[in-house]
């Protein structure tokens, strides 16, 4: 554990300082004369590219309004930075293969003037600037506008006759934190009861800060209206930022904090489990127990149907061998800014949407909210509502 930790954080130093003098070589190098706009420029993205390997470390040693500040700017950097960068690599790209199809069909041209090199430097530069601005803006506004709707109707073979359409509306990866605040979640709890379901499924990550920074945003769930209630099960971030005192404040809320145990949703006339399990990781990185599927098993009748709320889309196989009909995570926030929404497939089987195996289903969502920089291209928040039929 400690070395994949050390590995991601070299991997993250290392793509700071090579996205930064990249930036500076296509913005700033090729396309400015001024000795004293380029010192100004090294200056300022020699901070950020600092701001962006220590920002762990600054946090933990600044106030809580000051970190606060430092995480906006910082992580709204690493967004713009990110889409920069793709925007001038798309651009060199095309350069590059149409200078290639020239030379192949023509005799190799007099040399470029310095003049001219210029020029087209900073016609792509200003290309770049304005298409990676662009996304970023798009980016911000799709992150903070209201999530998309997905609904998804399940089979159920198991599930009684009583709870036939039986609907569950998941809230996840919601981020509570220094950008989404009890504005935004006042919104999300008045669309989520426009839904009307049967219950609430919260599964995981949903603050980062602890409770008496973020605990008034948070309370705007309390206003969360169903017919069996709000269920929540912790993610990596909420173990970060306390997962027992979160848990008690929740249950304040009279949201039901599932730990590794199961409960009844129903009535004599007809119910199912509902498990919750700890987050996969969370816990393990805190030196704490964790997921335990297990226990969250133990005295549950394996031919009731079950639905189980568990953070990360991490050991769906082994729950669905054991008669799970339903897993509901999140965590992966389907890449949430390209290139990740093109890669997150590779580091996880199920990234996103509806998997199975066997009988059992497995639904991966996006998420509600976002994490680090306050964007999303190309994966869109969502709000999910499954229901369940036999």
């Amino acid at each position: 554990m400690l070395l994949r930790f050390f590995s991601f954080s070299i991997f993250i130093a290392t793509g700071a300082l090579l996205g930064h003098l990249y930036l500076y070589r296509r913005l700033v190098r090729d396309t400015v004369r001024s000795r004293a706009l380029r010192l100004l420029a090294v200056a300022v993205l020699l901070s950020m590219t600092l701001l962006l390997m220590f920002r762990r470390k600054l946090l933990d040693a600044l106030p809580v309004e000051f970190a606060d500040a430092l995480s906006v700017v910082s992580y709204t950097w690493m967004g713009v930075a990110l889409l920069l960068v793709i925007a001038l690599l798309v651009m060199d790209l095309g350069r590059g293969l149409l200078v290639l199809g020239q030379r192949f069909r023509a005799p190799a041209s007099p040399p470029v003037d310095e003049e001219r090199r210029r020029f087209l430097a900073q016609a792509v530069a200003g290309g770049a600037a304005v298409t990676g601005g662009g996304l970023a803006a798009y980016g911000s506004w799709r992150a903070f506008a209201p999530p998309m709707v997905t609904e998804v109707v399940l089979k159920v073979p198991k599930l009684p006759k009583a709870l036939e359409g039986l609907s569950i509306v998941q809230l996840t990866d919601i981020h509570v934190g220094p950008f989404i605040q009890r504005r935004f979640m006042d919104e999300l709890v008045r669309q989520a009861n426009d839904l009307r379901p049967d219950l609430f499924a919260i599964t995981g990550d949903l603050v980062d800060g602890d409770v008496p920074t973020l605990g008034g945003h948070v309370a705007a769930l309390a206003n969360l209206k169903s017919r069996f209630g709000s269920f929540f099960v912790t993610g990596n971030h909420d173990y970060y930022s306390g997962d027992e005192e979160w848990s008690a404040f929740l249950g304040t809320l009279g949201i039901q904090v599932l730990r590794n145990r199961h409960v009844r949703i129903g009535d004599a006339g007809g119910s199912l489990d509902l498990i919750g399990v700890d987050d996969w990781s969370g816990g393990r990185r805190r030196g704490k127990k964790g997921y335990d599927l297990e226990q969250a098993l133990t005295g549950r009748d394996p031919d009731r149907a079950s639905v189980l709320l568990a953070h990360q889309p991490a050991n769906f196989k082994v729950a669905a061998e054991r008669g799970v009909d339903v897993q509901i995570s999140g965590h992966t926030h389907g890449g949430q800014i390209v290139p990740m929404t093109f890669f997150i497939g590779l580091a996880w089987e199920h990234s996103a949407g509806l998997y199975q195996h066997g009988g059992s289903h497995l639904y991966v969502s996006r998420g509600c909210g976002f994490w680090g920089p306050p964007m999303r291209v190309g994966s869109p928040p969502e709000l999910v509502k499954l229901v369940l039929t036999s």
